[in-house]
């Protein structure tokens, strides 16, 4: 642009030049116009002073990416119909790019004057098409369009300026308007209750807005109720001037909108009784009311008001729409927050059973209707009553195996978990100290012997009495030393499976008479044993028939009797088990001792409603007792 004007201002011979009267006007409009209408046209007309041949001139605005585009500037008469450049303007539109667009009335002609284009330039500003600018150009060659676009492209810039200005303004306004309503809400989130949030917002909200009043008031029901008064915690003495507010309030939610009064001529219609008999109680004034939302629905209103001489304007207006609908929600959740617990249990069953009973949530109705069905369904049928233990499996005896004296390891033939016969070696102990002790007592019996002859010999019958004793007694330790060598091989007594005992790692090492060395059960009897929780133990009784699953063996059920109930528990995980023993209907090749598992005791047939909340049902009646005097 400036590059336009020095040459508009220079003549070749280097002499300046003044502007003509009516650029210098257009100049002026430019630089003071304040409307978006005033700038086009003023852009216009200069635009198309430096573009040479130019016949029509016409800028669309519309809507940013929406539309519609319409006139807003005409070049150069605002009644010329101008509607013969639509095609090069809708063409530019879909195309979003400049265009050349050359008539049929155009084409082919041998007139210099009638020679012509239009050409169409997008107003697209951060990928948002704003609108678009056509010139109907008249020029004697083609090598004019692209200095005509080049002309076009520089000067859309100060259109660009505009347009972002326009919105810096507009964003600014809208941080300002944000930055004040998050300033209100801050003062009501500061607050753990109710009470001192409303007080403490309508307070400050008249302070920052500059209102004489503010007051808030909440739906009951069909009717609202002021709870709260800017500067003022007891207001029983305004009742006259309360329910006027009230009525304002109503007003507005019944409307659903914000009511202002006096209304602004932009304003849409409304009726303002109630607003206007607020105002003459008040001596003349201006009032805006405000419905709160929460949850899409309505819950109660905002009313500020001025004096008339400071009436509410649009920016204004807004401000107090969305602060609103941001502080609508907040309020509401603190006034419930702040409600007595059993409100809280009434308010959430009553609105439980009118979305139940009422229109609409027809997922929640048939689930009503499915959970009825099987309360009702649980609480006729019959199903078997089965108290579960765990339970472990064990030999129906159990043989220990023991050290017959003291001794020493020198042998070991099977561990836990080996299949042994009956007479396969377990263990052998050390036998050489007792071979040694043997001999001992063999050759001292020998010595015996030949002194026992010898005394024969004499006729020596008090010597050969003393000798026969001695000789007695080697015998008997003679015997004696034959079955402890007998008892050093430690055999199995039956066949089974040792259930305990490894002495591979204790070769050579000391045992003591009477220790237990293994522990062997036979492998085809064997015993249940189940932890029967102390609730459930009232009803278990010998005879009753249950049903065993092992965790090695889950697909297989194996049926057992309750034999034997034990009359002491133990404690197990916080909770007192006793020891209930059943007999298996069914052996097999698979089960060993030790395995585990979870057992089911029928007792009895019951209704499935008992079988499932007897267990709650017998807790709350000890919780009950415990707390009853």
């Amino acid at each position: 642009m400036e590059e336009i004007r020095e040459k508009s201002d220079v003549s070749e011979d280097g002499v300046v030049k003044r502007f003509p009267d009516a650029e210098r006007a257009l100049w002026t409009q430019f630089a003071e116009a304040a409307t978006v209408e005033g700038f086009c046209r003023s852009w216009l007309a200069l635009q198309c002073r430096m573009i040479e041949g130019t016949a029509g001139a016409l800028v669309l605005l519309g809507k940013p990416e929406e539309g519609p585009y319409t006139p807003v500037a005409v070049w150069p008469d605002a009644k010329k119909n101008m509607e013969y450049l639509t095609p090069a303007a809708e063409k530019a539109l879909a195309e979003r790019q400049g265009v050349f667009f050359v008539p049929d009335e155009l084409r082919g002609s041998d007139s210099v004057e009638d020679r012509g284009f239009h050409v169409a330039y997008p107003i697209e500003i951060s990928g948002r098409l704003y609108g678009v600018v056509v010139l109907d150009v008249r020029a004697p060659s083609d090598a004019h369009r692209q200095q005509v676009l080049r002309m076009l492209h520089w000067g859309m810039a100060w259109l660009e300026v505009l347009f972002r200005r326009r919105e810096g303004s507009r964003e600014s306004e809208t941080l300002r308007r944000l930055i004040s309503i998050l300033d209100l809400l801050s003062v009501a989130l500061e607050q753990d209750r109710f009470q001192g949030a409303a007080s403490a917002f309508v307070t400050e909200t008249a302070g920052r807005l500059g209102c004489e009043r503010v007051s808030l008031g909440f739906l009951r029901k069909r009717h609202i109720r002021v709870s709260h008064l800017s500067h003022s915690a007891d207001f029983g003495k305004k009742m006259g001037l309360v329910h006027a507010m009230a009525a304002a309030m109503e007003e507005a939610v019944d409307q659903g909108s914000v009511i202002v009064y006096p209304q602004p001529e932009e304003q849409e219609p409304r009726v303002t009784r109630a607003h206007e008999e607020l105002a003459e109680k008040m001596g003349g004034g201006s009032v805006c009311t405000v419905p709160l939302m929460a949850s899409g629905k309505p819950v109660g209103a905002l009313t500020l008001e001025r004096d008339l001489r400071s009436p509410f304007d649009s920016d204004e207006v807004q401000l107090c729409e969305g602060l609103g609908a941001l502080v609508g929600p907040i309020l509401v959740e603190k006034r419930k927050n702040d409600r007595w617990l059993i409100q809280k249990t009434w308010d959430s069953f009553k609105n439980s059973l009118g979305k139940l009973l009422g229109p609409g949530h027809l997922g929640l109705k048939l689930s009503a209707l499915v959970l009825a069905g099987a309360v009702v369904f649980f609480s006729l049928a019959q199903g078997d009553y089965r108290v579960t233990a765990s339970a472990t499996l064990e030999g129906e005896v159990q043989r220990s195996v023991v050290a017959p004296f003291d001794g020493y390891v020198a042998e070991e033939g099977a561990r836990a978990g080996d299949l042994v016969s009956k007479g396969d070696l377990l263990a052998a102990l050390d036998e050489r100290d007792l071979r040694l002790e043997r001999i001992k007592w063999a050759s001292e019996k020998e010595q015996l012997l030949k002194e026992h002859r010898e005394a024969l010999a004499l006729r020596d019958r008090a010597k050969i009495r003393i000798i026969r004793a001695r000789i007695d007694q080697a015998e008997a330790q003679l015997a004696l030393l034959d079955e402890q060598l007998s008892r050093m091989r430690i055999v199995s007594p039956f066949d089974g499976i040792v259930v305990s005992g490894d002495l591979t790692q204790s070769l050579g090492a000391p045992v003591e008479r009477g220790q237990v060395l293994f522990e062997i059960a036979p492998l085809d009897r064997y015993r249940v044993v189940l932890r029967v929780d102390e609730r459930e133990i009232t009803r278990v009784v010998p005879g009753q028939e249950g049903t065993l699953v092992l965790s090695s063996m889950p697909n297989r059920k194996i049926g057992f009797v309750v034999k034997k109930i034990t009359p002491v528990s133990k404690a197990r995980e916080g909770r007192n088990f006793f020891r209930v023993e059943a007999a298996l209907k069914e052996t097999s090749g698979r089960l060993r001792p030790g395995m585990e598992g979870v057992g089911k005791i029928f007792v009895e047939r019951r209704k499935l409603i008992w079988v499932w909340t007897h267990d709650l049902i017998d807790w709350f009646k000890l919780w009950v007792w415990s707390w009853r005097p």
